[in-house]
Parts: C-alpha cells; structure tokens; sequence
C-alpha cells in the first residue's frame, strides 16, 4: 500500500506551542480539513486557521464538562479503519466514517498536577482518556495514520510531507507508533504510582508494601557519554513518580552534562545532606561521605566537611541543604579543590557568578528540600530488587544506654550527628565524629575491626588539621559489634562514647568491655547497612 496523503487531521493538544503554525501548513499547504476540540479549535480559529469542531463530526455535543467528547465511532473508525481491506472501507462508508490520516495529541498535564500538589479532585480530572484512546487507536493503524504527541517533531513532519507529496512515510509512522505506546505506558505508570500512593495513606498504611507486579515506564532523561566506565553504554531515564526537588528534576544551571558515576554520586551525597535540619555540607567520593558537618551557616559547615579529608574531597561531589552563599564558594576556590558537581536547594547570584567562572564545574539546583522517593531498586541477573528506602526516622528516645556511664550531652549530639552520616558509608561501616563533624569513615572493610582502625586513623590526622584534641571523639557502626575487639580499637584510639545497633550475641562481652574502659555505649534497634 501507498503511503497516504495527509488529507484530513484531528488534533486536540494540551501543550498547544507551535500547534497553529502547525495547523495553518497542513491546511494551506496541503489542502488538509482540520478537525479539533474545545480548546484546541479556539486557539486554531483565533489564529486564523479553516477548523471543524469534532461535534460537527460527531453529531454530538462536548458534554460531562470535557469528559466526553471524542470517543465516539466517528473518530475512532477513521483512525482504525484498514485502508487495505475492502469490508472496513464499506463499512465506514455504510455509516459515514471519514478517515483521518492524522492525529496531533498530547495529553493532559497529570505529571505536573500532581507535582503542583493540587488536591485529589483536580487530579482526577486530569487523567486523559480520550486523549489516549486516540493516541493508542491511531499508532495501531499507524500503516495508514501518523500520530504526533510533540510539538518539535511539527517541523520534521512537515519537511517530509514537502519531500513525499503530502505524505508521510511508514518509517516515520512507525517511529511515532513506538513513541505513542511509550508516552502512554509512562502516563499510566505515573497513575499508577499517584494512585496506590494516595490509597496508602488514606488507609493509614506507612513502608513500602510489595506490589504483585511492578511495571517500570519512566522517561528518558538524557543520554550519557558513557556508564561506569568508557567501553558501557549508559542513559539516565526519571521516574514518573519523582518528587519535585528531586536530582531528576534538579535544574543544571552550569557545567558538562552529567556523568553515570555523577548522577550515582550526586544522588548518594544529596539524600545525606538532606537528613539534616541545620545547615548540614557533604562531601562525598565514591559513594562515601569523606567530608560531613554541620554548623550554624552553610560556609562554616563547608570548612570544617573539607578538612575532614581534603586530599578525599579532591575531585568529589559536594551537597548543601541551604542555599549556596558567595563565600562558600570563596573557600571552595581558596581550597583549590577541583568539585565534580555541587548540588543545593539554591544559589545566590555571588555564588552562581563564581560558579560559572568554571565551565565544566555542574551546578545542580533542585529549588528545595523533600523527601526521597519511598522505594528504590536494583537490578540483578534477570530480575529485579525493590526495597523501601532506608531513613534515620527512628526516635532517639527509643534509644538504649547499654552501659553503666551516659553519654555527656556533647558526645550524644556528636552521636546522633554519626548515626545519620554512617546510613550513608558503605558498609562495614564506621563514622568516627566530633563536634558534628565526620573526621573519619571506615568503608566497605571486609571486617569491621579495619574498618575501625581506618576511621579511627583518619579521625586523628583530622584532628591535627584542625588543631583540637583527639580526646572525646565518637563513633558510629552500621551494625551491630560482633566482638569486642572493636571496642578495645575504638578505645586505643580515643573514643569515648559508641552508638550502633545491637543484637550481637555478644553484646554482652561489648557492654562489658566499654564498661571497663568506661565507654558509654547506645544501642538503637536498628541496623542501616549499606552495601
């Protein structure tokens, strides 16, 4: 068959750029009858461009407050009618059935609804459905019918059509079909996910709960130069469910375009900065945190996170969970240290001036502060890992003093301040802390007596750039402390005071140790592995 000429063209769009310009080139160019809806045909007509309005072809009026308005065998037997087989044909012509050869849609703005926190009501009604249907029906024939759902592809069409007569090509149509049922599977994912998340909490239920099934539809982002290493292939696609001030909708206001090890790193350092409260800096290679503190403005606690290792920080990711002012990154240039990507709710005009002064320097700006997206998974051999996301939510009161001494206020606060950072060291891990700030992490040791002994000796030489005693540091372990062995490290090495989880069957022999060494201990009742 032929490739048909685009004669007759539905279009109803919500993002309507470009869509009169569009419109008047089929219409004047090609002769084509200009079928629309509502809005669409407003737009059109005000332009100046010939429409017909669907209830003309109808026969039915727009009724239910838009809900219904193009599902109706008029427009559906025109997008679904084989052009090749004489029995559709005469049958379409037995009911009056023109064909279209064209649709334009895109659909209603559900994302953006949701992501603008408009009530439930106002959600609903932006859920598309003829919208869809059309989409769907039209990328079905697409042997026939072209379908287009995004306004730069207006100008590529047309170029084609001029080159073919009018018409478009079946490559093109089937290129467009794929687009539509991708489009379509993530508009229902991102339903989907607002649904089932909307039905938690009204029934009050609180963690992720397994689903029978998961269907992964999520947008391409952007395209990456490379993965983890030059010879991988690699994209960054967001989910449909992705917060607003989240990295995927972080806006790069400088800088390359982000690496796969960017995006992995950028995404481990901010979802720490944001546990905190106060301004709070993180400084993070490789996936572990080398620098953390906080302080009563965000360029102090920037100091004192890059003297926890500064030869660490070189050529890291750094995180701000306030706005970025000028002087921080004063420091950041007085320091020399070469920054892969920062990241932060916002910047002042000084720090975005000095920014920039770096071309390839990324400069992350997410606009706010919320939460991290409740699930997060994992691919493995042929399947697929799912998991709730692992926050510091439990409740210090719920906190046990296993040992016979407390822990002074001071080395509580430097507790609490390493139990949230060493969520995010890979484990086996230890945070050794003081004064909120993290001098010293253990990493990904095998055993956890190397990874004590490493933060512990990355804790003092801390100490000496900094100028304060090694007395009175803390530290913090992932899990719990099978041996007491890590107690006598810890406590060679300066250590008075021990948060971790328990649940050893030795916690005993740990309790009884600290208590000889006269180390307090607490146990928190819950262990943040990360591997």
């Amino acid at each position: 068959m032929s490739d048909p000429q685009v004669k007759r063209v539905l279009m109803s769009v919500t993002d309507k750029t470009g869509a009169a310009e569009f419109a008047r080139a089929l219409s004047d160019e090609f002769g084509a009858q200009i079928v629309s809806t509502g809005g669409t045909a407003r737009v059109l007509a005000e332009a100046g461009v010939p429409v017909t309005e669907i209830d003309e072809v109808t026969k039915f009026p727009e009724m239910m407050g838009g809900r219904v308005k193009t599902l109706h065998p008029a427009v559906h037997g025109g997008l679904l009618a084989r052009r090749d087989d004489a029995q559709h044909m005469a049958q379409a012509a037995e009911h009056g059935i023109e064909m279209i050869d064209m649709v334009v849609v895109n659909l209603y703005a559900f994302e953006k609804t949701v992501a603008s926190g408009a009530d439930f009501a106002t959600c609903i009604e932006n859920i598309d459905i003829g919208g869809p249907s059309m989409l769907r029906s039209a990328a079905k024939n697409f042997a026939s019918v072209a379908v287009v759902t995004d306004p730069a592809s207006y100008g590529d069409i047309l170029e084609e059509m001029r080159a073919n007569g009018g018409a478009t090509t079946l490559a093109t149509r089937r290129a467009l079909a794929l687009k539509v049922f991708q489009t379509t599977s993530v508009y229902d994912g991102a339903i989907c996910a607002w649904m089932e998340g909307r039905i938690a909490r009204e029934e009050g239920a609180s963690g992720f709960s397994a689903p029978d099934a998961i269907s992964l539809s999520a947008p391409k982002q952007q395209d990456l130069r490379y993965g983890e290493n030059p010879h991988q292939a690699a994209a960054f696609y967001r989910m449909p469910t992705a917060s607003p001030h989240s990295l995927a909708n972080a806006r790069q206001l400088n800088g390359k375009p982000l690496s796969y090890n960017n995006i992995l790193d950028t995404d481990a350092c901010w979802a720490l900065a944001r546990e905190f409260d106060e301004p709070a800096v993180v400084i993070l290679k490789h996936q572990n945190p080398c620098g953390s503190a906080t302080a009563t403005d965000a360029t102090e606690a920037y100091d004192r996170a890059f003297a926890c290792d500064p030869k660490s920080a070189y050529g890291g990711i750094i995180a701000v969970n306030v706005e970025v002012p000028a002087s921080l990154v004063e420091h950041i240039n007085l320091n020399k240290q070469f920054v892969e990507v920062i990241i932060a709710p916002s910047f002042s005009e000084g720090a975005l001036e000095l920014l920039r002064a770096k071309a390839n320097l990324r400069v992350l700006e997410t606009g706010g502060i919320d939460a991290t997206d409740d699930i997060e998974m994992r691919t493995v051999d042929g399947g697929l890992l799912v998991q709730d996301v692992d926050r510091v939510t439990e409740d210090p009161a719920s906190f046990t003093v296993a040992t016979k001494r407390k822990p002074t206020d001071r080395e509580l606060d430097d507790l609490l301040f390493a139990w949230r950072v060493v969520k995010g060291v890979k484990s086996n891990a230890i945070l050794v802390a003081k004064d909120r700030a993290g001098l010293g992490m253990g990493p990904g040791q095998p055993n956890r007596v190397d990874s004590a002994q490493l933060a512990c000796d990355r804790a003092h030489e801390a100490c000496g750039r900094l100028g304060i005693s090694p007395e009175g540091l803390v530290a913090a372990s992932d899990a719990f402390l099978p041996f007491a062995d890590n107690v006598e490290t810890f406590h060679a090495r300066g250590i008075t005071a021990i948060i971790q989880p328990g649940g050893s069957i030795r916690d005993d022999e740990c309790v009884e140790a600290c208590d000889r060494l006269g180390i307090a201990m607490v146990f928190t009742g819950r262990r943040h592995f990360k591997h």
